[in-house]
């Protein structure tokens, strides 16, 4: 049907007219005052620059996720939780379990790098992180770090980076917390934590699981995989977290997580397919303030997925585990701020198929320099990554920013990025090319920055617009003889301009995001698989005494599922509705309706998402 997006939503020859409407709104907004600056302190990111900043300060185009903001969105899965930020579009085979991706800014799955506290936890044979495997229960907060930061991580961050930053030790004393829920398909799930200290010792602890009866994943029975089966998933986490001082300046700090996802998927008839998945990420830091200008922080730690997919051929098992060791020493200069990062990354593939490789080391050096000076920012990134695979590969970054006013704020940046092959691009049997090159990208964008109060309302606005442009796209092609390799042969440009709105009035919250992006092959214009050239969030909450009522609408414009533009998905509207109720002293009830209007609509081709369903939660904590 059609939708507000059809209509304000210009393809890519006529961007710039957004660029001159966001221009006339934010000045028609002049006259109205900045925002008093909060006395208290400014929240702070650490995935923009690899040290703690104010977001309000940030060169990067950043979103951050708190842990209230988990807790009351009433979201089952991390892709649910992520479908309604700015920038991001999710797909989803199937349901909460199933294999899921995010595309930031129209750049592919593999492209975006997830991180949990740090560590990469991704899938060396696939070239991707398992997002349906990190349960929301284990998170502290997130953060969305939009456009290339490989000359801050290193591969696969071409559209950008999300990291996962697990429950902390927080307090002096004990505290618990509890959690139970239950909703349509079956669905229940339980969760437990306790945080505190024991002398000298900080902590957290927390565990949880779910359980799903689910439904049927596919709903074309024309499709080879199709069963008519329901799908459902069964998944259970842990996760530590310990900090120890043991002198002044000084402390040693450990990690752990881990999660276990059994998802049932339709792979033909006769057989309940599934997969399952164990992600596990552990760490130990030791944080050492050097001198007071110094500060060094030594960390050893190792990711590993470890994946079975069950079918009626057989087992399918390919399990990633990835040493991590890195040494940051972050200097305060007489002119800003300097860090200086050394890595190594062991990667190990195991698995059954007779690869001719299966392992790949990483040496990195990295250097990070910010400074401020007035209403002036900068900051420059640059790095340099070794790989016994695929050679050297160096990439940069340099971004400014200046306050033209106390309410205005725009800043300018260049940045470039690459994908390294993935273990199955280079060395499947039969299938592979181990001549492969890793995926290049060069990125521009601008923003503009508005905070204001005016007539008892607090505002902020932004606009940011971007051109990435993606160089050796490695495409699966067969020949005249139907021999079938990936092959650096595409080219992509993702272009588009990111509107955002968030304002305050008395017990009222409206947040809002729109996209208009061009992900579109180069050589046919054609749109990148799953992407639109329009996508949107507008969030209501409402508070009314102890109650927050909220309504989503989350809008898309049509998206195809292949490359030729041949399998088409209609673009969609749908309405998610949340309420949640302190009502008890710490007792807390929280719903959450998706898809209240039962609308008909698909993030895959031929896989359902499900129709109207319902979740309650009832929470704990004194």
């Amino acid at each position: 049907m059609p939708s507000l997006f059809v209509v304000l939503s210009p393809p890519a020859t006529r961007l710039r007219r957004v660029w001159a409407l966001a221009a006339t709104a934010f000045a028609a907004a002049a006259a109205a005052q900045p925002a008093p600056r909060s006395a208290t302190l400014d929240p702070v990111a650490v995935t923009a620059s690899r040290t703690a900043q104010p977001i309000a300060d940030l060169l990067a185009d950043l979103t951050v996720i708190g842990a209230d903001e988990i807790l009351r969105s009433g979201a089952q899965s991390l892709p649910q939780l992520l479908q309604r930020q700015p920038g991001v579009e999710v797909t989803i085979n199937g349901g909460a379990g199933s294999t899921s991706g995010a595309f930031l800014r129209g750049a592919n799955r593999g492209q975006t790098l997830v991180l949990i506290d740090g560590l990469r936890v991704g899938s060396s044979s696939v070239g991707a992180t398992s997002l349906e495997a990190i349960p929301l229960d284990q998170i502290e907060r997130i953060e969305i770090l939009r456009g290339p930061a490989s000359s801050l991580y290193g591969a696969d961050a071409i559209g950008g980076v999300i990291q996962v930053i697990t429950k902390r030790a927080a307090g002096t004393t004990f505290a618990g917390s509890a959690s139970a829920g239950y909703g349509t398909w079956d669905t229940k799930s339980a969760s437990a934590g306790l945080r505190g200290a024991l002398g000298p010792l900080a902590f957290s602890l927390q565990g949880g699981g779910t359980r799903s009866a689910g439904f049927n994943a596919i709903v074309d029975p024309g499709n080879f995989s199709y069963d008519g089966d329901r799908d459902g998933y069964a998944s259970e986490n842990a996760g530590l977290n310990a900090t120890l001082p043991w002198a002044a300046g000084q402390e040693v700090a450990v990690q752990y997580f881990r999660n276990r996802l059994n998802n049932r998927y339709d792979g033909g008839p006769g057989f309940d397919d599934r997969t399952v998945t164990t992600l596990e990420a552990w760490s130990v830091a030791s944080r050492n303030r050097v001198a007071a200008w110094w500060k060094s922080t030594a960390t050893v730690g190792e990711g590993s997925d470890d994946s079975v997919s069950q079918t009626a051929y057989g087992d399918y098992p390919y399990q990633t585990t990835q040493r991590q060791y890195t040494w940051q020493n972050d200097f305060t200069l007489p002119a800003g701020t300097l860090s200086l990062i050394a890595e190594r990354r062991e990667e190990r593939l195991a698995t059954t198929d007779a690869f001719a490789v299966t392992q790949r080391n990483t040496n990195s050096a990295t250097g990070v320099w910010q400074m401020t000076h007035d209403a002036l920012a900068l900051q420059a990134n640059l790095r340099h990554d070794r790989s016994s695979q695929y050679g050297g590969e160096t990439t940069g970054g340099i971004a400014a920013g200046y306050r033209l006013a106390p309410a205005w704020r725009v800043t300018a940046g260049y940045s470039t990025g690459f994908k390294a092959p993935s273990f199955n691009d280079l060395y499947y049997p039969g299938f592979s090319n181990p001549a492969l090159q890793p995926e290049t990208a060069r990125n521009a964008e601008a923003g503009i920055y508005w905070t204001a109060a005016a007539g008892g309302v607090r505002w902020e606005a932004r606009a940011i617009g971007y051109r990435n442009r993606v160089d050796d796209l490695i495409v699966f092609q067969c020949d005249a003889d139907y021999n079938c390799l990936p092959r650096n042969v595409d080219r992509a440009t993702l272009s588009g301009v990111t509107l955002g709105v968030d304002a305050a009035w008395r017990d009222t919250r409206v947040k809002g995001s729109l996209d208009l992006q061009e992900p579109e092959d180069d050589a046919t214009g054609a749109l990148l698989p799953r992407r639109a050239r329009r996508h949107g969030v507008l969030t209501v909450l409402q508070q009314a005494g102890p109650v927050q009522v909220g309504a989503e609408f989350v809008a898309s414009s049509l998206r195809y599922d292949d490359l030729a533009n041949t399998r088409k998905m209609g673009g969609y509207g749908i309405v998610n509705v949340t309420l949640d109720w302190p009502f008890a002293s710490g007792w807390v009830l929280s719903v959450r309706g998706n898809n209240v209007l039962d609308k008909d609509y698909q993030l895959a081709a031929d896989y359902a998402t499900g129709g109207a369903n319902v979740f309650a939660t009832i929470r704990w904590q004194p």
